[in-house]
């Protein structure tokens, strides 16, 4: 510790602790939280590579002229290029879902860190009150 830091008050030290450096914690765990959720559920891949074959699932056209052949690989690609995009828009639903409850989440933790010390001394007055009535 500093030595200006060694001859403050014990309040102002909760204070400074209170309002500032846990905050900016929970903040930074905050950030860690979406970060997590994101690559957990790889959005920004799922995004990039949307329309891909499922599980890279690929028939190669034939050699020659073959129309029923060329017809049969076409449209075997697009099923699978379909059932891909299906699989990542309910992944990409799913973890934006998850992106919103852990800001909700954060948020209400967020508040609940500046509301705790009222809660904590109206809780303390109203036992008190509890107590001696």
């Amino acid at each position: 510790m500093e030595a200006s830091s060694e001859k403050e008050n014990i309040g102002i030290k909760w204070l400074k602790w209170q309002l500032w450096e846990a905050p900016l914690f929970i903040l930074k765990a905050w950030n860690n939280f979406l970060k997590f959720g994101l690559n957990y559920f790889s959005v920004p891949l799922l995004i990039k590579t949307f329309f891909s074959p499922w599980r890279r699932y690929y028939w190669g056209y034939p050699r020659g002229f073959d129309p029923w052949a060329y017809f049969e690989s076409f449209f075997s690609n697009l099923i699978f290029r379909i059932l891909g995009a299906i699989f990542r828009s309910v992944m990409i639903v799913v973890g934006t879902a998850v992106e919103i409850l852990i800001l909700a989440g954060g948020l209400l933790v967020f508040l609940a860190w500046f509301a705790l010390p009222v809660f904590l001394i109206w809780a303390f007055f109203h036992g008190m009150r509890l107590f001696f009535y």
